[in-house]
């Protein structure tokens, strides 16, 4: 999609004109259609262009409060935001604002899809032909990206509010709060709907639209939500769509997969793009990638900008990985600081691999910072990757979501728990990924070892280690480094503004 961006953001900036409630402090969705012709096939693609605008127009603070509460990722020593640091060790206060963010930001954008759902419905009823079945397949996309974000909620809090329109306080007057099992069961009959509308082929196939929602990005939404509800063998056919069909791979390189060549790779199902977009419309449309960053470093390139370390490798992940002998994906997942070295040395580990250094792979030299010990490697983008004349760190990186060895490492899972295989064993989809890794084959893969894989795989990945223990009750994993973990810390209390405006409980 990155050659459509240029109107992306304008379209995404006139798709977003809101406004707010005293009530309720979300966007209403109101697209501006006053200049829309809906009897004009060419101009339907701009409700779906604003949409994916929406949709990639994250907030910094979202991705790092779905992650922290995991044994994966430390908040890092924030004076200055001090319940950050205490959600990281389950102490949860409904008044801080990345709690409120985080609700407002993901429903007001489900609320904004809801109208390019609605405005794509008007474009359909003036349609004719193949133009009806692009409308619906519009449709179908949008719907994907609103399961993701409905997703997120009900892993975040439980019972959350389901919104299929834009007009939030009647669906609330109507049904009320939906349960974590049935929105988990909405995301299904969604992905159901929209499977048979959607494209069969990789993001990365798609001309029209590259990098957009396939029919594998839904059967992907559709395994997850499955997962959620242990559901197992929903989870091994879903997922066996996306394996069988042969046109998916692991990119071969892991250390570059999450920089700028692995961008839209053959292992993407569904990713946020960013790129330069000229000064007509404003220059950049980047994420946010400094609070994952080191606080001090020496920069290969001259004038690369630091970053925050609100988000920190755990020490536990790290320890995890050196006794696993784990060499690709720990240089990939991690950035080293002397301290952070120092600090494993005396813990015990003194014969340290040569790729353990504060020196990155590009040269990219990581100081010692007050803040935190490590660094996500992941969210890391080499300073001679950076866009030319830009120095914000990891501009123009994009933001994976979700990938092919998340999709094998579900199926796996499901397998081992009893789920009939449908695609192949566990162990040849989990050998597959330690391939990548250069580690050595297994055979007769348990649970254990294919969690132990999801760990070594997907840490620091949008929540996804937190959400795996919680849904297993392996309270255990996540009580660590002096932190006492409970069921009653599973979900985030509600946002107290919500608390005070909406339908909500707190028990």
């Amino acid at each position: 999609m990155k050659r459509t961006y240029k109107i992306l953001l304008v379209l995404g900036l006139s798709a977003s004109l809101f406004s707010c409630s005293d009530e309720f402090d979300t966007r209403t969705g109101q697209l501006n259609t006053g200049d829309l012709d809906y009897t004009d096939p060419s101009e339907m693609g701009e409700a779906l262009v604003g949409a994916y605008s929406a949709f990639a127009t994250r907030g910094w603070e979202e991705a790092l409060l779905l992650g922290v509460r995991g044994d994966d990722v430390n908040a890092g020593g924030l004076g200055d935001q001090q319940a950050y640091a205490d959600t990281d060790n389950f102490i949860y206060n409904n008044s801080y604002w990345m709690y409120n963010s985080l609700w407002n930001l993901h429903y007001s954008d489900i609320i904004t899809l809801n109208t390019a759902i609605n405005q794509l419905e008007l474009y359909e009823e003036f349609m004719e032909g193949d133009d009806i079945t692009r409308a619906q397949q519009y449709i179908a996309e949008v719907k994907v990206l609103r399961a993701w974000l409905h997703l997120n909620v009900a892993r975040t809090w439980g019972d959350v509010f389901i919104y299929k329109t834009n007009n939030p306080f009647e669906e609330i007057e109507e049904n009320g709060v939906s349960s974590k099992a049935e929105v988990m069961e909405f995301i299904i009959a969604e992905m159901d709907e929209a499977i048979p509308l959607l494209p069969n082929m990789r993001p990365n196939e798609r001309t029209d639209y590259p990098g957009g929602v396939t029919s594998y990005t839904a059967y992907a939404l559709k395994a997850m939500a499955n997962l959620e509800l242990e559901n197992y063998q929903g989870v091994a056919d879903a997922a066996g769509e996306i394996i069988n069909s042969g046109r998916f791979s692991l990119y071969p390189n892991y250390y570059q997969l999450f920089k700028t060549p692995g961008e839209l790779s053959d292992e993407s199902l569904l990713e946020l793009q960013f790129d330069e977009l000229g000064t007509d419309v404003g220059g950049t449309f980047y994420n946010e990638y400094a609070p994952f960053g080191p606080q001090n470093w020496t920069p290969s390139r001259d004038d690369a900008s630091a970053g925050w370390g609100f988000y920190e490798p755990s020490k536990k992940f790290i320890k995890f990985m050196l006794d696993r002998n784990e060499t690709v994906r720990l240089e990939t997942s991690v950035l080293f600081t002397e301290r952070g070295i120092g600090e494993l040395n005396d813990e015990g580990y003194t014969n340290l691999p040569s790729f353990v250094s504060n020196i990155t792979a590009s040269g990219d030299e990581i100081n010692d910072f007050e803040r935190a010990l490590f660094s996500s490697g992941k969210h890391y983008l080499l300073s001679d990757q950076l866009p030319e004349e830009q120095n914000v760190y990891g501009a123009g990186k994009n933001f994976i979501i979700t990938r092919y060895a998340e999709v094998l490492l579900m199926y796996a899972e499901a397998v081992t728990r009893g789920a009939t295989p449908t695609a192949g064993s566990a162990t040849q989809a989990v050998n597959q990924i330690r391939s990548r890794a250069g580690l050595a084959d297994l055979s007769g893969v348990t649970s254990e070892d294919v969690m132990d894989e999801k760990f070594a795989e997907l840490a620091m990945e949008w929540g996804v280690r937190y959400y795996d223990m919680i849904r297993l009750n392996n309270y255990s994993e996540l009580s660590y480094d002096g932190r006492t973990f409970s069921a009653n810390s599973e979900y985030l209390p509600y946002p107290q503004e919500q608390l005070d405006a909406l339908p909500l409980t707190n028990e």
